[in-house]
């Protein structure tokens, strides 16, 4: 038992004493031209072989992200700390998303979410100490830009599927009518039973009685009325501005 006991750990103090000078091994074998001391160490002349080895610079086997980790990430360039203005630039188009792959498209959602997430941090902050944000207008383009995306991801969605199954939405339906007279997307499901013995599909009423037209029309009115105010208001909401800002108004026009 003793000589076993003995036998295994020489294994082992030779197994760490060959991985230990293996690297010496490593480093002799790229050394060359070199002249013996007394110590018996030679001199390298890695650099003047660097041009046989210049194939290993090129190998990448890890990547990784940004140098920025933990908590850094929710918060802006201490560069803009302090300034009242921080220059951005102009968001998205859908004309500049479609001609990305949607690899491409993945990456860049994470990338505006990121944003976001620096935008929001940095508003509370400038709520709670009670002073303005800087260029608030980054939120708004960040908006525009991950919404114009979203739309992009839904067409190529949309095309995908009228390709495979014909059908233009995620689940198959039918424009219908209830009660109200108001027209809505019935999105067909699956029942145990035909529909004509099933009770809960034949109480749905899907048509509207003849009485519902005139409160269709007056609500169509009462739709345009309130867009027409709208457009009234901000008409009147520009003319003021031009007429209490007549230089602003002068430098829009072309």
């Amino acid at each position: 038992m003793a000589g076993s006991w003995r036998a295994a750990g020489l294994w082992v103090f030779c197994g760490r004493i060959s991985a230990a000078l293996r690297p010496l091994v490593v480093s002799r074998a790229l050394c060359s031209g070199g002249t013996a001391g007394s110590s018996g160490l030679t001199q390298c002349n890695f650099h003047k072989t660097a041009e046989k080895v210049n194939a290993l610079h090129h190998c990448r086997l890890l990547h990784t992200s940004g140098p920025l980790k933990g908590l850094e990430e929710f918060f802006d360039d201490p560069k803009n700390w302090g300034e009242s203005t921080v220059k951005s630039g102009a968001p998205w188009t859908i004309q500049q998303l479609r001609a990305k792959s949607s690899e491409d498209l993945h990456k860049l959602w994470y990338v505006l979410l990121k944003e976001k997430n620096m935008l929001l941090t940095l508003e509370q902050e400038s709520k709670r100490q009670r002073l303005a944000m800087p260029s608030p207008e980054r939120m708004e383009k960040v908006d525009q830009s991950m919404s114009r995306l979203d739309d992009v991801i839904q067409e190529r969605e949309v095309a995908l599927r009228l390709l495979q199954t014909g059908q233009e939405k995620d689940r198959p339906g039918d424009w219908r009518r209830n009660c109200f007279g108001q027209t809505f997307w019935y999105k067909f499901h699956e029942w145990s039973v035909p529909w004509y013995v099933n009770r809960n599909h034949r109480s749905k009423q899907f048509f509207a009685l003849p009485y519902v037209n005139r409160y269709l029309r007056l609500r169509l009115e009462k739709h345009l009325r309130k867009r027409a105010r709208q457009q009234t208001l901000e008409a009147q909401k520009q003319r003021d501005l031009k007429r209490r800002f007549p230089h602003l108004a002068e430098r829009s026009q072309p």
